[in-house]
């Protein structure tokens, strides 16, 4: 992963992860300048890149919401006098907001809506406004999905947030996306049980061409 001159790496063995380096080639890549008496703050800079690193991967690999969490995501909420619309699962241009948040995970002041724009509209394959933007922004704030900066307008993912962009990116690329044609319905000039008994008789058919070549 590179940010600027600097860069984090992993170092794996059989499947472990032994360590995670951080490498700073250049002070000023995150507003600090050279000097013996910075490298106390440089140091503490790293560990929190390692700790922001692990944080992602474990949210990563343990991704899954309950019931209540997805109930309040996909249904308006009210939340400080302030109505929040739903963040629907399969809704095209929510699952483009939430995939491309996850991609800037790894900033260190944060993203803006400037910033998060151009990956959104890219994803949802559509034209998306700086008004969209801001309005999809709030949703997520309110939701507590991202957490504004004090004093800025950048944002920055809170772990919930990870939690559910995950969740809902893994969901749909991995197992809705790959088999939608066998969830969706289709015309059949065949009566069911016709469908079915054709389907075992092409199985066993299946069957014996495997079996004639395992002999051959």
């Amino acid at each position: 992963m590179d940010y600027k001159h600097s860069h984090v790496k992993q170092y794996f063995k059989e499947h472990r992860a032994l360590r995670t380096e951080v490498t700073i080639n250049n002070p000023r890549d995150f507003w600090i300048r050279k000097g013996l008496s910075n490298l106390p703050h440089l140091r503490d800079l790293g560990q929190q890149i390692n700790r922001k690193l692990l944080e992602v991967e474990h949210v990563s690999h343990a991704c899954v919401l309950t019931q209540g969490a997805l109930d309040r995501l996909q249904q308006p909420t009210v939340v400080a006098g302030q109505r929040v619309s739903a963040l629907r699962f399969g809704d095209p241009r929510v699952m483009a907001l939430l995939q491309a948040i996850t991609g800037f995970t790894h900033l260190p002041r944060g993203f803006r809506n400037r910033d998060l724009r151009p990956h959104v509209e890219a994803l949802w394959g559509r034209p998306y406004s700086a008004a969209q933007m801001t309005y999809d922004l709030r949703r997520l704030r309110l939701k507590g999905l991202i957490h504004r900066i004090p004093k800025t307008h950048r944002y920055t993912a809170t772990s919930y947030g990870l939690k559910v962009a995950f969740f809902y990116a893994k969901l749909y690329l991995r197992i809705f996306r790959p088999n939608w044609a066998a969830l969706i319905p289709t015309d059949d000039r065949f009566p069911r049980a016709l469908r079915a008994a054709l389907d075992v008789l092409d199985r066993e058919i299946q069957k014996l061409h495997e079996e004639a070549a395992l002999a051959a």
